[in-house]
């Protein structure tokens, strides 16, 4: 085990090396990496919005939008089909999805099926799938002699997915225009659309470009009808009455029927009229568009015509004489932006349907700085705790185990930056549980040598023999916090999938660094330095073959864990948890004074009057900064964005935006079923896990343990009135997670002791066992411990509930493994001969590790 071929070493050492040089150009600045050969790795980790500000939405089409403008638009042609053919009907209504009519002529039957066969013939779905979709079907006549025309669920999905595509290319388009770099635009289920904004600071800007629908056309003025007589009865045949942009708005009867859309423009540009140097907009028609506008400005000279966007009028100005040339302006009381802004969605083209946004998370650039600072200083302290209480504990073996971890770091932080990943706040605890998870490996190893030594084997023997001992508890303990992070990657969203792609990175290079790089050293040190025994700290005070009864004490502990329990489910019951918006919906905004401190009193008497219902502020962090929570306003997911237009409205002369978060009922709901799903989903992954490798008793036990960790930090956060949001269920599988190793780590020994000793009573047994993994469980959680609280005190205040449950985590994880989750085997009734297959292998084992004959080191 100890002897290295040469080129395992070559292989290892250039793992390490291309770790290094695809993890240095996060040191460089971006003019160094821009002048980098191409065969050299230059990209770096993109930091998360809430690192570096910039804007998170999420989009939603109304699918029910679509099936009112699919029965409209099927209404209408089915209208003018008829009409061209010359066959009369009669009660052209529509309803739900279906359109009906009665014919006049019965006899015309069969020339209206021919008039309507384009409507029902199927459509092509794709050219690569060669599938088809029948988006309407005809039936009739009923009794009454009535039709039917109706709009199918697959017509509708395809025209759904046809609408996403199109919303997403629209909205790349639009967000190009900004220039702004790498933003992220995907979708995301059937009906919704993700975009990702890094670095942008003016979100209200945003998500008016992208949220309106942009429809420009062109229509016809009806001067025949006064406006007020429209008003006051109804507009007559083929028009209706719109208002225009002004305040206040003008109403205009205006003709139904479309001269020319935007579907013909091929160009709009801002730019100012050289009479009156006001912003304006030009834009240039296709060919059919020209042909069509000129024909209609020839037809209608003297009258006004409006110009159309998304049902308003933006202008109406007379036709003074034909306009041939295919161009044109618009002019209406435009700002510099806005007029930039209706260039861009014209040129961009019209969305398919109204998007609605169902969540918001902004942070603005100073927040990213702050966050980012916090970050580093957490990061540079919990590294020097760890790295000193390694060397003080274990000596120069502590200088081995921490040379491992930056190595560790280094591999974790080069496999993202050439994964493409996004390190965001949850990101940096995942990198620091890591560190957590890492010395947890090289303590296992340190403290299974020290114990072979103790044994009685030579040093050699005892290194290699540890190192063998420990791999499969290592591997065990790993892949149970793997299957949590796998789980939380496909059930999370945004930051959280970042952290578990950092956990899952971190923990098979942890298993790289402590059983590959680590004997390797280790190996090298013995050859080299032939040393006659082992170079302890304080941590050799640690003895493994301490007495302590912890079987004695599993009745007291079973009572006052279960009166926990109790008193937790009974408290989650009857008192109200601190839910974040993530699960209640509403909205939440960080602020910050642009002088002096931030008035608490002076905001909540500002916010008092926009009837927004239950509005909450208080302080957070500095003195200068404000937190205000908003309930949800119940009136759907757009009531949402309205009161943040009005809350913006009230603060903006006096505070700083630094962070918004607004999430929708519909998402809200969705949030707390995928929660719930997700840690229930790693219960049962992870409990299928340990019974293939272990035993029933020991799967049942390790759920019952891990449930009941669960339940108390659920009762911790009912107790404290920490905020529960979506980084809460981050931590609670990441407890899962290391609830589960410390059990492992246990169990693990529980199994080798029942194989060797069979006749010893199996509360003995467990007490051995327990005393036996003291030591490292001791070491562990103290340096787990010591990097979750500097991340809890200079990690910054958005991360503390997350981090305080992970603290809670760890300490009641360790009391869970030794006073329940090892108990409870008594209680299965698990025998020493439950595990009966001592294999000839096991023999042979410890027939080997017997043999006093030196272990070759040669490497």
């Amino acid at each position: 085990m100890l002897y290295f071929a040469p080129w395992k070493t070559v292989l290892i050492w250039l793992t390490v090396a291309v770790g290094v040089a695809f993890a240095l150009p996060n040191l460089y600045p971006q003019s160094v990496r821009d002048s980098l050969p191409d065969v050299v790795p230059s990209d770096s980790l993109a930091l998360g919005l809430d690192l570096q500000g910039g804007v998170h939405l999420q989009l939603r089409l109304d699918r029910d939008d679509l099936v009112e403008q699919r029965l409209e638009a099927t209404r209408d042609e089915v209208r003018r089909l008829l009409r061209a053919e010359g066959i009369g009907y009669t009660g052209l209504s529509g309803q739900g999805q279906t359109v009906g009519f009665t014919l006049r002529d019965p006899s015309d039957a069969d020339a209206m099926r021919e008039a309507l066969a384009d409507l029902t013939t199927p459509v092509t779905t794709g050219l690569l799938t060669g599938g088809t979709v029948r988006e309407i079907v005809l039936s009739g006549p009923d009794a009454n002699g009535r039709y039917e025309l109706e709009i199918t669920d697959q017509g509708l999905d395809y025209r759904m997915a046809g609408a996403l595509t199109q919303t997403v290319e629209v909205i790349r388009g639009r967000i190009d225009e900004l220039g702004t770099t790498e933003p992220v635009i995907q979708r995301q289920g059937a009906d919704r659309i993700i975009v990702q904004v890094p670095g942008l600071d003016d979100p209200e800007r945003l998500k008016e470009l992208i949220g309106t629908t942009a429809r420009l056309a062109f229509r016809m003025v009806d001067v025949t009808t006064p406006v007020e007589d429209a008003l006051g009865s109804r507009p007559p045949v083929g028009t209706e009455i719109l208002y225009s942009t002004d305040d206040p708005p003008i109403p205009y009867v205006i003709e139904t029927r479309e001269i020319v859309t935007g579907e013909n423009l091929e160009d709009a540009q801002a730019g100012f009229d050289q009479r009156t140097n006001e912003p304006i907009v030009t834009f240039r028609f296709d060919g059919t568009g020209a042909q069509r506008f000129g024909r209609a400005t020839q037809e209608n000279v003297g009258r006004p015509f409006a110009i159309v966007l998304d049902d308003q009028v933006i202008s109406a100005p007379v036709i003074r004489e034909p306009i041939l040339g295919g161009t044109g302006q618009i002019s209406g009381n435009f700002t510099v932006d806005g007029a930039n802004d209706l260039a861009i969605l014209l040129r961009a083209g019209a969305l398919p349907l109204k998007p609605t946004f169902v969540e918001e998370r902004t942070v603005g650039p100073s927040l990213g700085a702050d966050s980012i600072a916090a970050g580093e200083i957490a990061g540079i302290i919990g590294a020097f705790l760890v790295v000193g209480f390694m060397f003080v504990a274990y000596g120069f073996l502590g200088v081995i185990a921490n040379l491992a971890l930056i190595i560790n770091i280094t591999l974790v932080i080069a496999a993202l930056s050439a994964l493409g990943a996004t390190l965001t706040l949850p990101g940096i605890a995942g990198i620091v549980l890591t560190v957590g998870m890492a010395v947890d490996s090289n303590v296992l190893i340190f403290e299974r040598i020290r114990e072979e030594r103790l044994g009685g084997r030579s040093l050699i023997q005892a290194i290699d023999a540890g190192f063998q001992r420990a791999f499969t508890t290592i591997v065990d303990a790993n892949v149970t916090t793997l299957i949590a992070a796998i789980i939380l990657f496909y059930l999370g969203s945004g930051p959280i999938r970042g952290f578990a792609v950092t956990l899952a990175i971190g923990i098979i290079t942890t298993v790289f660094t402590a059983f590959v790089l680590t004997r390797w050293m280790m190996a090298f040190w013995l050859k080299r330095r032939k040393p006659k025994e082992l170079p302890l700290g304080l941590g050799k005070h640690l003895r493994p073959d301490t007495k302590i009864k912890f079987m004695w004490l599993r009745r007291y502990s079973f009572t006052v864990s279960s009166l926990i329990v109790v008193a937790s489910m009974a408290l989650f019951a009857t008192v109200n948890m601190n839910l974040g918006i993530d699960f209640k919906g509403g909205s939440l905004i960080e602020v910050q004074a642009i002088e002096g401190e931030a008035d608490i009193g002076g905001i909540r008497n500002g916010l008092s009057d926009l009837n927004l219902g239950d509005v909450q502020v208080q302080g957070f962090g500095a003195p200068t900064d404000a937190l205000i929570r908003i309930e949800s306003q119940g009136g759907g997911d757009n009531a949402e964005q309205s009161a943040i237009a009005k809350v913006r409205a009230v603060l903006e002369d006096d505070y700083n935006i630094r962070r918004v978060e607004v999430v929708g009922p519909t998402v809200s709901g969705e949030l707390a079923t995928a929660g719930t799903i997700a840690v229930l989903a790693a219960l049962g992954a992870i409990l299928i896990y340990i019974w293939l490798r272990f035993e029933w008793q020991f799967a049942l036990g390790a759920i019952i343990a891990t449930t009941h960790d669960v339940l108390l930090t659920i009762g911790m956060f009912v107790v404290t009135g920490l905020e529960f949001n979506l980084s809460s269920i981050a931590a609670i599988l990441t407890i899962v997670g290391y609830s589960l190793n410390d059990t492992v780590v246990v169990y693990d020994r529980v199994r080798e002791n029942l194989r060797r000793y069979k006749k010893m009573p199996v509360p003995e047994l467990l007490d051995m066992s327990m005393n036996q993994t003291l030591p490292r469980t001791i070491l562990t959680s103290v340096t787990t411990l010591l990097a979750l609280l500097a991340l809890f005190f200079f990690g910054g205040e958005v991360l503390q509930s997350f981090v305080a449950a992970m603290i809670f985590g760890v300490v009641i994880g360790t009391y869970s493994s030794i006073f329940i989750a090892a108990p409870i085997l008594i209680m299965f009734r698990l025998r020493p001969g439950a595990l009966s297959q001592e294999s000839d292998d096991a023999q042979k084992e410890k027939a080997a590790t017997a043999n006093t004959a030196p272990v070759d080191i040669e490497s």
